[in-house]
Formats: structure tokens, C-alpha cells, sequence
């Protein structure tokens, strides 16, 4: 009988472990407490501030942010200069899962009027796609 129960138990402990793996596995990427997915969101906030700050959070998340790509890629056009350079650190620091954004990182690269968020996007193509930087 105590054979049945430790067994029984067994299974049970193996069963919760395996549903809990399971789903920290699921989990989107956190960052300062926040999911990936609220600081997507925020790249569309009103306040200019709150999109730099969700650009910068997603950077710090890395390669694990690259469902984020589609939303930063359309935050690279962004009015304010003070979201644009956070959003090329953020696609270098996803690397090579953000190849969609080398079309827009090229031109930015050589049409943006800010020479600091040219150079950040130079610097996102190279951690990207080294490839796609032209030699000057």
C-alpha cells in the first residue's frame, strides 16, 4: 500500500513539475515587470517618453524580443529623434532575427538627418546582417 502511494505521488509531483516547465516555457519575455507585450504597446503611446522607454526595454530583452520586430520596425519612422536611435538599439540587440528591418535600417542609415540615429542604424545592420553594410 505505501508502494501505491509514494508512486501515486511520484506521478503526481512529475505531473505539476512538468505543467510548470511547461508553462514558464510558454511565458513571454519580462522586463522590469512588464511582458514584451505592454512595452509593444507603448511603442504607440502618446507621450514620447513612454515610446523611448519601451524601446529601451525591449533592447535590454534581446534576442528574446524578436516578436517585437513588426512593431519597431514601424516605430523606426517615429516623429521624435528621441525614439528613432532607442529603436535601432533595440533591433541590433535582437541581431539576426531582425532581418525585416534592413530595408528601413539601409535608408535610415543614409537619408536620416540626425547623424546619431544614421549611425545607430548603421550599427543595428551590422549586428543584424553585416552583409548589408556597404563599405563608405
Amino acid at each position: 500500500m505505501s508502494h501505491r502511494i509514494v508512486g501515486s505521488l511520484t506521478a503526481a509531483i512529475l505531473l505539476l513539475a512538468s505543467r510548470g516547465w511547461a508553462q514558464s516555457a510558454a511565458k513571454e519575455p519580462v522586463a522590469d515587470g512588464r511582458t514584451l507585450s505592454e512595452w509593444v504597446a507603448d511603442l504607440k503611446a502618446a507621450a514620447p517618453q513612454v515610446r523611448n522607454a519601451a524601446a529601451y526595454e525591449i533592447s535590454g530583452l534581446g534576442p528574446a524580443a524578436a516578436s517585437a520586430v513588426p512593431a519597431l520596425i514601424e516605430a523606426l519612422s517615429d516623429p521624435e529623434a528621441t525614439v528613432r536611435f532607442p529603436v535601432t538599439v533595440a533591433l541590433g540587440e535582437i541581431g539576426p532575427a531582425a532581418k525585416a528591418a534592413v530595408p528601413q535600417l539601409k535608408k535610415m542609415m543614409d537619408e536620416e538627418i540626425n547623424d546619431e540615429i544614421a549611425a545607430g542604424a548603421k550599427r543595428a545592420l551590422r549586428r543584424i546582417d553585416p552583409q548589408a553594410v556597404t563599405s563608405d
